[in-house]
């Protein structure tokens, strides 16, 4: 099912990682209607705001992005906040979209739904078969009611509404905040400041074996709409690479390409995480779709949007 190119489309939380790459790719392909409104505009928590917004604009389509985010510090001191804004933000969205005749609404999760001891590459089944990690629960039950909450409103009403579980993304307009983004931006910033002050050594936690994958974010604006126009049914969907690097790898990567020539320590007494934490991309390769960014190139891509952006 192609999206008309006149198509009047809802992006919710446009301005964060994966909604900026979403508008991207949808201007990039022709759509000119698209609705964005910042959280001054619209507070996603007030339903009846969002219900208002839904009966004066009646979009067609709905990709929600938005979500209250943060690492691990930040769910473990308002896990109250992270449960309650994100089911806020879901059923607001969800319902307005399937009370105002939205054609077809898309749900973004994320890969902590799973088990924290799940059979390894993750496949879509593994959701709800054992305990979360700990860490992120508050989150992840969120996120968890969401794909119900779409599953519901398919069955009850024939409501058209998908969602897609994403691997770790990374890419412009991501997270560089020196205490808590995720490791790669984490990674690029150290590198890049260490580089300008000539520091002879970078000091990383752990061994550097723990295995993860990653998605750039424009790959995954691409999946987006892909399964917006080919895929309609009840279970979500991964979204991954299906390639995973060493924390090792990546720090090395990472040191080539921001051109940092000390050296790389590791600190083997800090904690290394999770093993392995690798998603099963079958399902989605089996639709037709496939990742086009590797790594290396991807990196480059954010650097340069870093120096562009971030670097003070």
């Amino acid at each position: 099912m192609a999206i008309e190119k006149s198509a009047k489309i809802y992006v919710a939380g446009h301005s964060g990682l994966v909604g900026s790459a979403v508008v991207r790719k949808l201007q990039s392909l022709g759509y000119s209607n698209l609705l964005l409104r910042t959280h001054s505009d619209l507070d996603l928590i007030n339903q009846s705001a969002v219900d208002a917004f839904f009966a004066a604009e009646k979009p067609h389509y709905v990709i929600l992005s938005a979500a209250k985010v943060g690492g691990i510090h930040a769910n473990n001191t308002y896990p109250a906040d992270f449960i309650t804004i994100n089911l806020q933000i879901q059923t607001n969205v969800i319902t307005s979209s399937f009370a105002h005749g939205v054609k077809k609404l898309l749900f973004l999760g994320s890969s902590c739904i799973y088990p924290k001891f799940a059979p390894q590459p993750i496949k879509e089944e593994a959701l709800l078969t054992g305990p979360l990690e700990p860490t992120n629960e508050w989150y992840a039950v969120a996120k968890i009611a969401g794909i119900k909450m779409c599953q519901a409103h398919r069955l009850q009403y024939k409501f058209d509404a998908i969602s897609a579980m994403p691997t770790n993304l990374y890419g412009p307009n991501d997270n560089f905040h020196p205490e808590n983004s995720h490791v790669l931006p984490a990674l690029l910033r150290r590198f890049h400041e260490a580089k300008l002050r000539g520091d002879e050594k970078v000091v990383v936690w752990g061994s550097g074996t723990p295995l993860r994958e990653f998605l750039h974010v424009d790959d995954l604006a691409d999946a987006v709409v892909f399964l917006m126009e080919n895929y309609s049914d009840l279970e979500h969907v991964n979204v991954g690479s299906g390639k995973e690097v060493t924390i090792k790898e990546l720090a090395e990567l990472v040191k080539e390409v921001v051109g940092f020539e000390g050296e790389l320590v590791w600190d083997s007494s800090k904690p290394d995480g999770t093993p392995r934490k690798l998603m099963d991309n079958s399902k989605i390769e089996s639709l037709g779709w496939l990742p086009k960014i590797s790594l290396r190139d991807g990196l480059v891509d954010t650097y340069k949007w870093y120096l562009d952006n971030v670097q003070l």
